[in-house]
């Protein structure tokens, strides 16, 4: 009988986001590959990915903006999800939910729904009340959101780019009070 060792979803730290550069690279690169719309576009080499996370998420995890979760199996990150919460000042109620990510080699094992509840109970800590998200219409994941309860407000036709170039993707926001 084969033994699954337990998904750990914890937040990082900046020194922890430098110490696992490599393995977040290589999660953003393989869930671009696999074609998923998180915002970039083939051709999608390392030092893009690379970019992302230090020019992108470090500095706003620095500066007390964003929120990275990641899910770890045996010392490997195998999925990660953002939560960023830099509003206006009329709007310190929310917080948008970015850039969830699993390892394709490891979909279909509830590390999503994993990721989602935490970052939901971290939401919740700050406090914010309202959560908001996109993500492709009709992916994998649209059934996910609506399953925790997120409910639609709207579909934007044409609003991406799909990874492949293949042409332009609807996108469906979604939202959630907590």
């Amino acid at each position: 009988m084969t033994t699954v060792s337990p998904i750990h979803i914890h937040s990082c730290t900046v020194p922890e986001i430098e110490r696992q550069l490599p393995q977040l690279a290589q999660l953003l690169l393989a869930c671009v590959h696999d074609g998923a719309s998180i915002g970039f576009i083939l051709p999608f080499k390392e030092p893009e990915s690379t970019a992302f996370w230090t020019q992108n998420v470090l500095p706003a995890v620095q500066g007390g903006r964003r929120l990275l979760l990641v899910a770890e199996q045996e010392g490997q990150i195998v999925g990660a999800v953002q939560l960023d919460w830099d509003s206006p000042a009329n709007q310190q109620h929310r917080a948008e939910v970015r850039k969830l990510m699993v390892d394709p080699a490891f979909r279909r094992r509830g590390i999503a729904r994993l990721l989602m509840q935490a970052v939901e109970a971290r939401a919740r800590q700050l406090p914010r009340s309202l959560l908001t998200l996109d993500t492709r219409t009709h992916d994998h994941a649209e059934p996910l959101y609506i399953s925790l309860g997120y409910t639609v407000a709207g579909v934007i036709p044409g609003y991406a780019l799909s990874a492949d170039h293949s042409g332009l993707d609807a996108t469906t926001i979604l939202y959630k009070q907590l």
